[in-house]
Parts: C-alpha cells; sequence; structure tokens
C-alpha cells in the first residue's frame, strides 16, 4: 500500500511538472459584445488573437464568448461583418467587454416591410427605404411628392402643377389597361381605399377635373419612414393588393428627449413657364396676314381696344404658409412613449381661385405592461382638407376651361366692357344675361364659378401585442378609416359662354348661363380592417435564425356618392352660394353607392443559416366580393432567396467587400381593381321621376384575378468600410388575364360586360442604385446619391385592338391617340405621320392623312436621379436632379389651340405658329406634328441651411433654410412641362403622356424654420 500511494504520488507530480507549460501558456478569457449604437447583443462575433488566426470563438445568443489564448497573447480581435473591426489588449484581464460600431449602417437598418420591420442585411426582396433625410423638400402637400424622382423603378407623374393634385405612380412599369392601377398604400399597417377624398367634379359645359389626391389629408411633417415594395417577393404578403406595388407609411412616434419640436415655412411661388402667345400688336399682325379683319370692332374687325396679357390676369405670385407642431416622449425603460403633432398648411396655387388648407392633429401612442408581454400602440389622425378649385378642367373642347380660355382669347378684349360687366363678344341682352355661347372670359370664369370642397378624415388604428412564449408573440390590429366630403360648386346666372343643356340620366335641365346652377357631391368612404397574426422569432448562437408569421386579415369597403342639382336662383342675376336659394332642384339625388369585401389569408416564413443563406416564403390566399361565383378566392405565393457571399469561409476577411450579397425571387400577385359588383347583373336607375332603369353590365361568373407573375435576380455590395455601397436589380414583370370592360354588340340586355382578356404585359428592366461617402473630414462631408432604371414595356399574345387617349378641340370630337395592340408598349400613341408643310402652307402626310400608324411610347425607357449633400460645419447644402428619356409626349393643347386656323376666327395663337407659313385653311388633325420628345433634365431641388451653435437650456437646436423647387427644366418639349399626365381615359381604359391645358408647375421659394425645444 506504502508502494502504491508512492506511485501515486510520483506520477501526480510528474503530471504536474509536465503540465505547467501548458498551464502557463493558456488562460480564459470571457466577455459580451454589443452594438455601440444601442447596446444590444451581437450573436455570431468572431473572436481570436490575431486577425486570421485558427481557432477562436463565436458570440452566443446574448452576446457572450468564452475564449482559451496564450499567455503571450498581447490582444484579442472582434470582426462581423457589417462591423468595424475592434481589435483590444488584454493587459492581464480576464473579462473583457466590447461594443463594436458599424462600418456600414445602411446593412444595418430596418426598413419596413408588410407586418413587420426587417435589416437590409437579411432582406431578400427588393425594397426600397427613404428616410426624412432623404425626401425632397419644400413645398409638399402630398406623400407621394417626398419620393419623387428618389427611388429606382419608381415613376411619380403628377396630373398637374395644382395643389392636392393625383399623381400616376408606377413602380416597374404600368400595371393593367384599365384605370386604377396605382400602388396599394399603407400607413402604419392600415391598407387604405383609394378612392377615399374629394371627387371629381361634375361637367356642366367646361369639362369634368380628376379627383385630388386621396393622401393629401395626411401632413407629410409626420411621416418618419416611407418604404417601397417593388417585386412580388416583398409586395406578395398583401396579394390581390400589391399588384402594382406597395408603399408603406411609417408615420413618427415618441422618443426619449424628443421634446417640443416646431417648424415653419413660407414660400414664394411663380409659373416656371407661360405660353408664348401673340400679343395685341402682334395679333393684329397675324391676324391681317392670314387675310381676316384687323380693324377695330366697330368696322367688323378683331379689334376690340384693349391690351390684355390673359395669363396674367389668371396666374398670380401667391404666398404659402405652413406650421408645424409637435410634443413627444419617451418613459425612461422604454416602456410609454407618445407623440402628438398639430399641424397647419396653407398651400395658394399659382392660378388665381386655387389653394389646398389642411388642419390635422395625430397622436402616436404607445405602452408596455407585464413586464413588455402585453404591449398596446394606437395611431390616431383627425385631418380636415379644403379645396378651392381654378376651373380647369381635362375635356373643356374648343371653348376651353379656364386655361385654354386664357391663351387662346383676343388680347385686344378688355376684361371688362364700358358697362362694367364681363366682356362678352356676343354681348348682353335686354335683362343683362350674356347673349349666345362665345369665348370665354377667364376673368369670369374665376369670379363667377365657386368650387369648393371640405374633407374630414378619420384614421385610427389600435394594435395589442401578447407575448404568449419565448420567441412566440400574437399582433391585433383594428383600424377604421372614415372620409367624409362635401365638393359645393355654384355658376352665376350672368356667367359668359355656358349655353349648352344639362344632361343627367337621360334628362336635360337648363344651362348655368342665365339660370345659375349648383351642385353639391357628397362622397363617403369607409374602410373596416381586422387583422391577426402569430409571430415566431428564434436565433441560434450559430448566428441562424428564423422568423415566422401566419395571418387573417378582413376587411370591408364601403363607398357612398350622392349628387344634388339646383337650377335657377331665387335671385335673378346673382351668384348664389345656398343650395335652398335655387327654384329647381333635381327629384331625387343622383349617385352610384357600393361596397366590397376583402377575406384573407397569409403566412410567411423567413429562415438564415448561419447568416450565409436566406430564404423566404411567403404565401397568401385573398377572397374578394367583386368577382364572379367561380374565382372568389385567389392564390399569391412567393420565394426569395439571397446569398451572403462575403459569410463564406473562402471569402478574405478585411478585403474589398464588407458586404457582397446575391438576391434571386419568383412571385405572384393579383389585381381585382374592377368596379363593386362588376361581376354581376347591374341596374341604374334612368330617370326622375319614375322607376325606368336599364342594366348597366351582365353577370360573369367566371371573372377571375389579374394575375402579376415577376421574378428577378439582385446584386448588393459594400466596399471601402461602407462609404460606397449600392444594388443592381433585374426584373420581369408579366401581367396576364387582363380585366376589361368589354362593350357588347347591341341589341343585348346590357351594354358591359367585364371579363378577362388574352394577352401578357411585359415590364423588364435593370435597377441600379448608389450611395457614395466621397468625403468624411471632421469639418466637410460629403455624400452621393445615384439611381437608375432601364425599362421596357410590350404587350405580347394580345388578340385585340383598343383604342384611348382622347384628344379635345374644334373639329376633334371622338378624335383619339393612343392604341393597346399586340407587339408594342401599352399606350403607344397611334396617327397619321406628318412631314411638316408643303409650299402652300398645307401639312404633309405621306401616309394619307387617314392612315394612323403606331408611333413612339409615352413610357420612359430611362430614368435616372442624383442628389448631392455638403456638410461643412453648422452648414449644409444639396441638391436633386431627375431626368427622363426615351418617351413622348401628345400637346393636345397646341393640337387644340395653337394652329393658323385660328387667327381667321380671331383666337390668338403662339409667337410659333404666327411665324410659320401654315395656310389658315390647313386642318388640325391628331397627327405627330403634335407629337414630341419628352426628355428632360431638371434640378428639382436645392437646400441651403445653417444650424446655430445653441447654448441654451431652453433651446435644443434651431436651424433655417432656404429651399428651391423647380429651378431648371431642360428639354425641347414646346409644352410647359412634360412631366405631365391629364386624364384622357376613353371607356374605362387609362390613358398616358397626353397634355392638355394643365395646371402649370410652379418654381418655388421656401425660407424654413426648425426648432426644438
Amino acid at each position: 500500500m506504502q508502494i502504491k500511494h508512492l506511485l501515486n504520488v510520483c506520477f501526480f507530480a510528474v503530471f504536474l511538472f509536465l503540465m505547467e507549460p501548458a498551464m502557463a501558456q493558456n488562460k480564459i478569457i470571457t466577455g459580451k459584445v454589443t452594438d455601440k449604437k444601442d447596446g444590444s447583443p451581437l450573436i455570431g462575433v468572431s473572436v481570436v488573437t490575431a486577425v486570421g488566426a485558427q481557432g477562436g470563438a463565436i458570440t452566443d445568443a446574448n452576446g457572450a464568448y468564452k475564449i482559451s489564448v496564450p499567455a503571450s497573447a498581447a490582444s484579442i480581435t472582434f470582426t462581423y461583418v457589417g462591423y468595424l473591426n475592434v481589435t483590444v489588449p488584454i493587459n492581464g484581464r480576464t473579462s473583457i467587454d466590447v461594443q463594436m460600431s458599424e462600418a456600414n449602417k445602411a446593412l444595418n437598418e430596418v426598413v419596413v416591410i408588410g407586418y413587420g420591420t426587417q435589416k437590409v442585411k437579411d432582406a431578400t426582396g427588393s425594397v426600397a427605404s427613404l428616410s426624412t433625410k432623404d425626401f425632397n423638400k419644400g413645398v409638399i402637400s402630398t406623400p407621394d411628392q417626398l419620393l419623387q424622382g428618389r427611388i429606382s423603378g419608381v415613376q411619380v407623374t403628377p396630373s398637374s402643377g395644382e395643389p392636392g393634385a393625383g399623381a400616376a405612380i408606377a413602380i416597374r412599369g404600368a400595371g393593367s389597361i384599365r384605370t386604377g392601377d396605382g400602388p396599394l398604400y399603407v400607413i402604419d399597417g392600415i391598407p387604405i381605399d383609394n378612392s377615399a377624398g374629394t371627387a371629381g367634379s361634375y361637367g356642366v359645359g367646361a369639362g369634368s377635373s380628376s379627383a385630388r389626391n386621396p393622401l393629401s389629408f395626411l401632413n407629410p411633417a409626420d411621416i418618419e419612414n416611407i418604404s417601397v415594395l417593388k417585386d412580388a417577393s416583398s409586395a406578395a404578403i398583401y396579394g390581390s393588393r400589391g399588384a402594382n406595388g406597395v408603399i408603406l407609411i411609417t408615420t413618427r412616434k415618441g422618443r426619449k428627449g424628443q421634446g417640443i419640436q416646431f417648424s415653419s415655412n413660407t414660400s414664394v411661388s411663380s409659373p416656371a413657364k407661360r405660353y408664348d402667345v401673340l400679343g395685341r400688336d402682334a395679333f393684329l399682325k397675324a391676324v391681317a396676314a392670314v387675310g381676316a379683319n384687323a380693324s377695330p370692332a366697330a368696322d367688323g374687325g378683331v379689334d376690340y381696344g384693349g391690351n390684355t396679357d390673359w395669363q396674367k390676369e389668371i396666374f398670380r405670385s401667391p404666398i404659402s404658409q405652413n406650421y408645424n407642431l409637435s410634443l413627444g416622449g419617451a418613459s425612461k425603460d422604454n416602456t410609454g412613449s407618445l407623440r402628438a403633432s398639430f399641424g397647419y398648411d396653407d398651400q395658394q396655387g399659382i392660378v388665381k381661385k386655387s389653394s389646398l388648407k389642411r388642419l390635422n392633429g395625430r397622436i402616436n401612442a404607445s405602452q408596455s405592461f407585464l413586464n413588455d408581454r402585453v404591449k398596446l400602440d394606437l395611431q390616431s389622425t383627425y385631418s380636415n382638407v379644403k379645396d378651392q378649385f381654378a376651373p380647369v378642367t381635362n375635356n373643356a373642347g374648343f371653348n376651353g376651361s379656364l386655361i385654354g380660355a386664357a391663351i387662346q382669347l383676343n388680347p385686344t378684349a378688355p376684361v371688362f366692357d364700358s358697362q362694367g360687366r364681363y366682356f362678352n363678344l356676343n354681348g348682353y341682352n335686354d335683362a343683362g344675361y350674356p347673349n349666345g355661347n362665345s369665348f370665354r372670359n377667364p376673368v369670369s370664369l374665376l369670379n363667377q364659378i365657386d368650387d369648393r370642397d371640405n374633407i374630414n378624415r378619420f384614421l385610427n388604428n389600435l394594435t395589442l401585442t401578447l407575448k404568449l412564449f419565448a420567441g412566440i408573440s400574437y399582433k391585433g390590429n383594428f383600424g377604421v378609416d372614415i372620409s367624409r366630403g362635401v365638393r359645393k360648386t355654384f355658376y352665376d346666372p350672368k356667367i359668359v359662354g355656358f349655353t349648352d343643356a344639362i344632361g343627367i340620366r337621360q334628362v336635360n335641365y337648363p344651362s348655368p348661363t342665365g339660370n345659375g346652377t349648383a351642385i353639391i357631391t357628397h362622397n363617403e368612404v369607409t374602410n373596416y380592417t381586422t387583422e391577426h397574426t402569430l409571430n415566431y422569432d428564434k436565433k441560434w448562437k450559430d448566428g441562424s435564425s428564423i422568423t415566422a408569421l401566419a395571418g387573417y386579415s378582413y376587411q370591408t369597403f364601403k363607398n357612398f356618392a350622392r349628387n344634388d342639382f339646383g337650377f335657377g336662383t331665387s335671385t335673378a342675376g346673382v351668384l348664389v352660394k345656398n343650395y335652398d336659394d335655387f327654384k329647381t332642384h333635381l327629384p331625387y339625388p343622383v349617385g352610384d353607392s357600393s361596397s366590397y369585401k376583402l377575406q384573407s389569408y397569409f403566412a410567411r416564413v423567413n429562415y438564415s443559416y448561419k447568416d450565409r443563406y436566406i430564404v423566404t416564403g411567403t404565401i397568401r390566399r385573398d377572397g374578394s366580393s367583386r368577382f364572379g361565383d367561380n374565382h372568389k378566392y385567389g392564390n399569391f405565393p412567393a420565394v426569395a432567396v439571397k446569398w451572403r457571399i462575403t459569410n463564406e469561409e473562402f471569402m478574405p476577411k478585411g478585403g474589398l467587400f464588407d458586404d457582397l450579397s446575391l438576391r434571386l425571387n419568383y412571385g405572384k400577385t393579383g389585381n381585382q381593381e374592377i368596379p363593386d359588383l362588376g361581376s354581376q347583373n347591374l341596374w341604374q336607375l334612368l330617370n326622375f321621376p319614375g322607376t325606368a332603369t336599364a342594366q348597366l353590365h351582365q353577370n360573369n361568373p367566371d371573372l377571375k384575378w389579374q394575375s402579376n407573375i415577376t421574378y428577378g435576380a439582385g446584386l448588393d455590395f459594400s466596399i471601402i468600410n461602407g462609404r460606397l455601397n449600392g444594388s443592381v436589380d433585374y426584373f420581369h414583370k408579366s401581367i396576364k388575364d387582363l380585366l376589361f370592360r368589354q362593350d357588347l354588340p347591341q341589341p343585348t340586355a346590357a351594354p358591359q360586360l367585364y371579363k378577362n382578356l388574352d394577352g401578357d404585359v411585359i415590364n423588364q428592366g435593370v435597377e441600379v442604385g448608389l450611395n457614395f461617402a466621397a468625403i468624411q473630414g471632421k469639418d466637410f462631408s460629403w455624400d452621393v446619391a445615384y439611381n437608375m432604371t432601364f425599362i421596357s414595356n410590350t404587350l405580347k399574345n394580345f388578340k385585340n385592338y383598343i383604342v384611348t387617349g382622347n384628344i379635345d378641340g374644334q373639329g376633334l370630337s371622338g378624335a383619339y391617340a393612343q392604341l393597346i395592340t399586340n407587339g408594342v408598349p401599352l399606350y403607344t400613341f397611334n396617327m397619321p405621320n406628318y412631314a411638316g408643310l408643303d409650299k402652300n402652307g398645307f401639312g404633309i402626310y405621306p401616309q394619307g392623312i387617314d392612315v394612323p400608324s403606331l408611333q413612339g411610347s409615352p413610357n420612359p425607357k430611362f430614368t435616372a436621379s442624383l442628389t448631392n449633400n455638403f456638410n461643412y460645419k453648422n452648414w449644409s447644402f444639396s441638391f436633386f436632379l431627375n431626368a427622363a428619356t426615351g418617351f413622348y409626349i401628345y400637346n393636345n393643347t397646341a393640337n387644340a389651340f395653337f394652329y393658323k386656323g385660328n387667327l381667321l376666327s380671331g383666337r390668338n395663337v403662339t409667337k410659333d405658329v404666327a411665324a410659320t407659313n401654315e395656310s389658315p385653311l390647313n386642318s388640325g388633325e391628331v397627327s405627330t406634328r403634335f407629337l414630341e420628345k419628352g426628355d428632360f433634365l431638371r434640378l428639382s431641388n436645392a437646400t441651403l441651411g445653417y444650424t446655430f451653435p445653441i447654448k441654451s437650456n431652453a433651446i435644443k437646436t434651431l436651424r433655417v433654410s432656404l429651399t428651391g423647387q423647380n429651378l431648371l427644366l431642360i428639354t425641347n418639349y414646346s409644352g410647359l412641362d412634360p412631366e405631365v399626365n391629364t386624364d384622357k381615359q376613353r371607356n374605362d381604359v387609362a390613358s398616358k403622356g397626353i397634355d392638355y391645358t394643365s395646371y402649370p408647375k410652379a418654381r418655388i421659394f421656401t425660407l424654413g424654420v426648425n426648432a426644438s425645444f
């Protein structure tokens, strides 16, 4: 036993002797790695004793690590994709905590996606995100103006320069042959109905106008972020409503240290361009040159003795104002937050009697309970918008509405006659009412038509979040969107030029001239949303993770419309603004109210394996009451994968790329944009009194969803420690089962049928987006952002022939300019080819004046934008350029008013027209004479700002800025602006790229003050 004990002691001594060098060479170090910005743990950080060394450790789900290091090691290096490498000296320590800073903030920025958020580095779909620093500056009346030109693949074309004007937004190309093909807007999780807001005017002889922008109720100052879901893999979570892309708007929330924030802006506007028409002397000379009588009117000529600049009479340089006040903050433990804001906007248009006034209040509140296991979020908005409309319309005919009348009216005509009445070429009768239907006096139109609306909108959203188990949570979303609008239009009985009877449901009523007319339009839209989602979130130590959600959504939409008409003022010859003061009223209101419902089931899974391979799968099943019995439901799947190449072992650490990722995606979305009850038999009441009805359209049980099938690939990269990052995307979108309203041959029970047309609308292209921190100095920095899009649009496998694009003007009744047919882009112009004037001043049409042929497309083939931001100490300067090429505009304004024959009848023309050898007998047919290239380069925005170095307990920050908008436009287009899209739809088929007396764009200078307390 003694020998055995002695052997054990000796063995243990030898073991200690042999192990002593090894124990002296290694020791254990532990610690935690967190994000320097917010203190959150970083998972999967590599911890080694030297860059490139074998072995080491990886941080776990809590950011903790444990590493054995040689005693001789002097330091530890921490590396993590997207973060700056950190090397820390050991200095004998056994516990070392480290904070890491983002090398590329863009990769770790959080973007809003459908039903959640995601870091940019984890995004598999094509999602573009703009924050407040990226928004367009200056006078902004609607949220879409914040992103105009800022995102590749997203084209925003305002219908005009009117305050609050609607806009056509195409995400990766045109999405439908029908109207209403805009994107889905989702505000703080609530999908809204684009039909809410102001109704268009009811034409009574000067044409009709389009509805205002449905987003005009939302104060741009309340918006924190706008995300655009461009491909089907990202938009499929919204199924049937995501076919044309999705725009997610997130409003500002309360945060620590916000306090009181105040901003004030004062703006001065002026028309950026005017029509270059003839003045008095040049006009009379041109009239004489065509053989007409330029002598005084008393001698039968066209000289009425005046010298009037009619554009000066209708345009102005107004002052607009904007004020915003907010109060925000959060509790110390971040369990509760609140932000309340109030805004007032008074935007005066450059056309007299046009304006937008908006008063809004908003509350965003959040509160957590029971150790963050229960959370309530409330977003509540009230907005009151009051528009005043100038009589600018889309289809006024040869007499013109306000702008058409101003550019063609004889400049020798005075505003008032010798008796102080609005000048009328045909004079007045003994009762003091205008004779005949002469050219309209623009000042009369401004002052003898009173057209205003008043819209109250309530958008409320309450969200309940419950953390049920580890990684599993429930979210319930309850939203209410109510819009109530009233538009009141009154016509003075002494107004000039409105002598045609008003036809309402096959009954004629007296014209405004000599009678006076009142039109009251009521529009109430309600949208109720209920959504329930279960969310699962799990992360593993190796950096792998999975997030999943499953949900149910139910939405109901109701649209109540009513039009009331009054005729004949109770007081003769006086403009009356009270509906009850009209002697005759329509027996019953006219309006087509409707409703529909959407029921949806959806799910999404996002799996990331070791932060290298990321897969996202989405499925949504939508049911819509709009479709036939055989196709109530549609399925919309999508899948996307991402390979983060820089996280592979074969990629060198600290190499050229901070990030290099490849994305692939495929998906299907749907489109249900047909009228409510579009698949059902529908009748309409024809006249009053009585019960006579007519069938509008017949039942089609096989009517089904229009579908968008898209696929694409993208490459994301970042180099130079994130100073240069960008993406390149290829996309292919095919639109099938095209929804269309078919006119049926008569006689049939119903004149129309909604059906699906065979054919494929193909949009394909390449997008490039780049961000470069060119200079990052202590006192000076320079950042550059650039994007461009190459896109083509073609209609294939289409066996129909559809015309659209109505053209207005004298002798142009029934004329059109665009054709939808196989093998060419949507809305391709179709018209006779014009080759100039012959020696006698008549048009040359090589293929014949009545032989149309396919011409150019209104869809740009290339768009681009460039932003430069400079900062020097407390000064900042930025400018924004955008451009588009490869598209055409049809100048319907010139076609209607600017040809030499107008001089024969005493109407004005431009100087260019007067200088040609055109014969006054030459006809003004629809032709390529008025088709022009729309290519342009615009200096859209420039801002100079200064932030005061405040050292005060009361004032935290104070900044002043000067912003210019629409400062420079380089284009060969002869109209006022090539970025225009007058609504010239025909039989419910959309048009694009037609310019007809549209409201001009303004050049605006804004002085702004921003302060926080």
